[in-house]
């Protein structure tokens, strides 16, 4: 039978694809397009071609040219994070590109079983991310100390993240410089708050003090004492909570509330969920001469619910005495309770420890942040000043800022810059001291007979009539409620001779 053009078209081509030199070419053809898709210069194309040899014979044959080159591939690529905020322990390998910052001393150490000492170096490398330890070990910290590495390089690395003693480290496996490659960051620069992440370390921050605590003593597990304490910092980025350990420790109690500080070789750690700065040895706080604004952000008070963690701010309202207390384990606890009042409603907030030897009077203006809400006497929302809380007493004139926007509240928006400073800011809006008068007079003159007012205090006297004490001063209540000593309540009336007459007490 004859055959036509096509069909002997057709018979040639399935020739060509049973051919084996057209296979190989395809194999070949492919693992070309798979090593150029890599884009990498860790290892040459004929490195890469030997891998796939290697890896054929590995499989005993069952993986062809093209699928070996495709594992080996996948085995390169693995590992590649896209930045150091992307590192984290216990990743078996990873590789990244990062800039020199700075370079430390070349350290010896005794290894176990072995004549010969160890040699370590650590060198601290940042990207736009973040920031990590290098650890470069023996001959490569040798070569390091020698000067084969600068600050401003910048290196391609292969590593094992770990948790070191100051945070995340990698110890490096492999690290080439790399002249082509731009990082944006600048060794000895400053980041912001809002920039750190986990396992960051050779920080250095500037921000304003808002609040110390004293120096704590624990035993360690060697039988050695250690010491530790806090500090809260604040830029126009966030605020963190510095802890500060051993010798350093001091600092808390040598820096005051509204100092400007730069935090030096600090490391990011963890903490219940929210990040920490950590300063150990390496570390140090300073107080410096410039400017650092924060400005708090708060939420309406009238809103806050049971469960909450929220920061709040605005006037106090009333200061109770501090009182001290029996815990379960035999030691003494202390307490004090102040009410806070915002444009949108007021809270009791119970300050515990260390914060409850705050100089806080009624009429001063407040930033408590991380308060914890809960259900309080008489089921009153009550908000907890806790260990990871943060208490400022802000200068005259400054005010906190609602979250949120809005007009009124942009009206009112001066921040904490006379706290930053040290001059009183001026409000082009009402302060939150104009909007407790108004809503406990009700009126211009709160002293006018018939006029409906609030008035919170203590009860500094039950029976007829009843005496509270809101700080400043004291007023006589006309009431059928029953009242206890030390309890804190609002009474609204009407004024009449002085006295008001009770309609509600809460």
């Amino acid at each position: 039978m004859e055959t036509t053009g096509l069909q002997e078209c057709e018979t040639a081509t399935a020739t060509l694809k049973r051919s084996p030199a057209l296979h190989w070419y395809r194999q070949m053809g492919a693992i070309e397009d798979i090593y150029a898709d890599l884009e990498t210069d860790e290892v040459s194309e004929e490195e890469f071609r030997e891998a796939v040899e290697q890896k054929i014979e590995q499989m005993g044959g069952l993986a062809d040219e093209e699928t070996a080159a495709m594992l080996i591939a996948h085995e390169l690529a693995d590992g590649e994070v896209n930045g150091i905020a992307d590192i984290e322990p216990g990743m078996d390998e990873v590789k990244f590109i990062a800039k020199v910052m700075a370079v430390g001393d070349l350290r010896t150490f005794e290894r176990d079983g072995e004549d010969e000492d160890g040699r370590v170096i650590n060198v601290e490398v940042a990207d736009e991310t973040g920031s990590v330890t290098l650890s470069f070990w023996d001959g490569q910290a040798v070569s390091i100390d020698e000067g084969q590495l600068d600050v401003g390089d910048v290196l391609r690395i292969k590593g094992r993240p770990k948790d070191g003693y100051n945070g995340l480290e990698v110890s490096v496996d492999k690290a080439e410089p790399d002249a082509d490659e731009g990082i944006d960051v600048q060794p000895g620069g400053t980041t912001s708050i809002e920039a750190l992440t986990l396992g960051q370390s050779d920080v250095t921050v500037r921000g304003l003090v808002l609040d110390t605590e004293s120096v704590r003593t624990f035993d360690r597990d060697d039988g050695s004492e250690g010491r530790v304490a806090n500090l809260s910092i604040g830029d126009e980025t966030g605020r963190v909570r510095v802890t500060l350990w051993d010798e350093r420790a001091d600092r808390a109690e040598e820096l005051s509330a509204g100092t400007a500080v730069e935090v030096v070789d600090g490391y990011v750690r963890e903490r219940d969920g929210d990040l920490e700065l950590h300063v150990g040895d390496r570390g140090a706080v300073e107080a410096v001469e410039e400017t650092v604004e924060f400005t708090p952000e708060t939420a309406p008070i009238e809103g806050i619910e049971i469960g909450q963690t929220v920061d709040i701010g605005g006037v106090i309202r009333s200061a109770d005495p501090k009182r001290t207390f029996d815990r379960d384990d035999g030691s003494e606890g202390q307490v004090r309770n102040v009410r806070v009042q915002d444009e949108t409603g007021d809270v009791r907030v119970a300050l515990w420890g260390d914060k409850a030897d705050k100089e806080i009077q009624p009429g001063d203006e407040v930033f408590f942040a991380d308060v914890e809400i809960d259900d309080g006497w008489q089921d009153d929302l009550e908000a907890s000043a806790n260990w990871r809380s943060t208490v400022v007493v802000l200068e005259d004139g400054a005010t906190t800022r609602p979250a949120g926007g809005g007009a009124e509240q942009d009206a009112a928006e001066t921040g904490l810059d006379a706290f930053a400073d040290g001059e009183a800011a001026e409000s082009d809006g009402g302060t939150a001291t104009a909007a407790v008068e108004t809503e406990t007079a009700g009126s211009d003159d709160a002293s006018e007979d018939g006029e409906v007012v609030e008035f919170t205090g203590t009860v500094v006297q039950t029976g007829e009539p009843v005496v509270l004490d809101d700080g400043e001063q004291t007023m006589s209540v006309e009431t059928g409620a029953t009242l206890q000593l030390g309890q804190e309540v609002t009474a609204r009336g009407r004024l009449s001779d002085g006295r008001l007459d009770a309609d509600d007490v809460f």
